[in-house]
């Protein structure tokens, strides 16, 4: 089991940037493809984006795409998310999630943080 800790949630207004960080620990970084998901008030939780177990491929979502960039340090057991130009719309808690890099399915992402919030104000 692999442990996920998020943080770098806050306020910004729109047009803004934050970076979302997530450090894992409990088993090896690098056989895990990791990814992002994010769920706002009274909606399901959505896919945001995901990164190989290199950082070789990236995939997003078709709405933050050119504005969200996923990325990870292996030296360091961290996944990241910059978000730029940020948009009432991307309000939402945050999470941080990890399948094993054998895996492709998003219903495969077994291990979660406990989310972090972001806020966008208008």
């Amino acid at each position: 089991q692999v442990q996920l800790v998020e943080s770098g949630g806050g306020l910004v207004q729109a047009g803004g940037s934050l970076r979302l960080s997530c450090a894992a620990s409990g088993r090896t970084f690098s056989s895990l493809t990791m990814g992002w998901f994010r769920q706002a008030p009274g909606k399901e939780r959505e896919f945001v984006a995901l990164i190989s177990w290199s950082g070789g491929y990236t995939y997003y979502t078709d709405s933050v795409k050119g504005r969200f960039t996923i990325s990870r340090d292996n030296a360091k057991n961290t996944v990241y998310l910059r978000m730029n130009s940020l948009k009432p719309e991307d309000t939402a808690v945050y999470y941080c999630a990890a399948r094993p890099r054998e895996l492709v399915g998003r219903d495969d992402f077994g291990s979660w943080g406990q989310g972090t919030q972001v806020t966008v104000s208008s």
